[in-house]
Formats: structure tokens, sequence, C-alpha cells
């Protein structure tokens, strides 16, 4: 039995500067169906390796490079390693909140973050409107996972809610912080995204080109979206 298709249109953006590998060209594939901006339609194109940036919906299109590949993390079958269950360990020993709304100390958090560890990116210098037009949507649902040591917020992982999967939008914590916040926001979120039996954790694109973007791979099994199919990563 073959899968229902349906056709929809895609504005595909000029080439522009790589964020991720120098001296490349990046294009990004963007949806244009406005019917398609919606809750059970995202959910489908998440795992025809698309995401969100704000309302609109994208992935890679780019003409000479695909170094870009969609990862997700099974859930019920997350093997953790032995860093991962130190650090599981830690994440026990937290106060874990998810919420509807970002805490009120959200963005001084954010700021001090961007200050310290991106002030090179895009990002920079911190903006709160900013921020919110690119992590919010006018029909997507998400959830803000707070983590708290004792009373002090260190850390907030933003993530869509879908039927079928969970989606990392974004992550941001406390820099001085001694231990890897970052990885603790996927292990929060593998952690709840399992307890509500959602399958699948999207964490975006996986480079393995790009040092910064290798950690995900880490996080197993997980799948990449290669040549339009979910294929079981080789570690």
């Amino acid at each position: 039995m073959h899968k229902a298709t349906r056709s929809f249109r895609i504005g595909v953006m000029p080439p522009s500067p790589c964020s991720y590998l120098p001296e490349r060209q990046e294009s990004v594939a963007v949806v244009l169906d406005a019917e398609l901006h919606n809750m059970p339609s995202y959910d489908a194109l998440i795992q025809s390796g698309f995401r969100r940036s704000g309302d609109n919906i994208y992935r890679p299109h780019c003409a000479e490079c695909t170094a870009c590949h969609s990862l997700r993390v099974d859930t019920a079958a997350f093997t953790p390693s032995k860093s991962q269950k130190r650090q599981l360990n830690q994440l026990n020993r937290l106060n874990i909140k998810i919420q509807d709304t970002l805490d009120d100390s959200w963005f001084e958090l954010y700021e001090r973050y961007i200050n310290q560890r991106h002030q090179n990116g895009s990002m920079y210098p911190a903006n709160k409107q900013d921020f919110l037009s690119f992590v919010q949507s006018g029909w997507q649902h998400s959830k803000y996972i707070h983590l708290f040591d004792e009373n002090t917020l260190i850390a907030i992982a933003v993530t869509d809610v879908l039927d079928q999967g969970y989606s990392a939008i974004y992550s941001f914590f406390e820099p001085d912080h001694p231990w890897s916040l970052g990885s603790l926001c996927v292990l929060a979120q593998i952690q709840s995204a399992k307890q509500q039996n959602i399958p699948w954790l999207y964490l975006g694109f996986q480079i393995d080109d790009c040092p910064a973007m290798r950690y995900k791979q880490k996080f197993t099994p997980n799948e990449r979206f290669i040549a339009g199919e979910w294929k079981t990563s080789e570690q």
C-alpha cells in the first residue's frame, strides 16, 4: 500500500554565506502554502525533514551541498552513554518545570548566554522581540522546559509539541554553570517525550563537518533524513 501524498508549493531562497560551514553557500526551501501552516500539517512535514522558524517552515535546499541531515532520537529506545548517565544524575538533582510561558527572568538568562557564547552569531546582541519572533508561532503549540538549580533558573529548552514528536527549537542556559547544560536540556526533552509516549525528539540538522553541531549524534539510537527517507545512523 502506498502512502497518500500531496503536492505543495515551496519558495527557494537565493544562496547566501553558510552559517555553519565557512566558504560554502546555503539556500533554503520555504513552504508557501498558507493552509499547511498548522499543527497537523507541520507534524507531517517535520517527518519529511522540515523545521520551523517563527511561522516559517523550511529545510535546506543547497545546490552543491548535502551536509545537513535532519536528525531524530528514538525516545523509547534511548540508551544513555556513560557520560549521559552521569548527566541524568545531575538532571535528577534539578527542579524541572514544563510551562506554557517563559519565566519572568528568561531574558536576563538569555542575554548572558548570548553575550558569552554567541558574540559572533546572528542573534547578537540579544533582542527580546527578535528571539520571540524566532521561537514562537501563531499556529504551533510550544512548551518551555525550565531547569532550576534550587530556586535559580539555569536553562530553558523551547520545545514544539507534536503528536508524533517533540521538536527542539532552541535552548539557552547559564554560561558559567559547571555542568553541560545544553546536553541536560536534550536529556530533559527526551525524558519528557518518553513519559508522554512521544516516539521522537527532532534535534534539527546534524552537520558532521561543523564541530558545534556534532553533539546531536551522541544521543542514540537516532535516525537521519537522507535522500527522502529516515535511515538509522551509523555510530
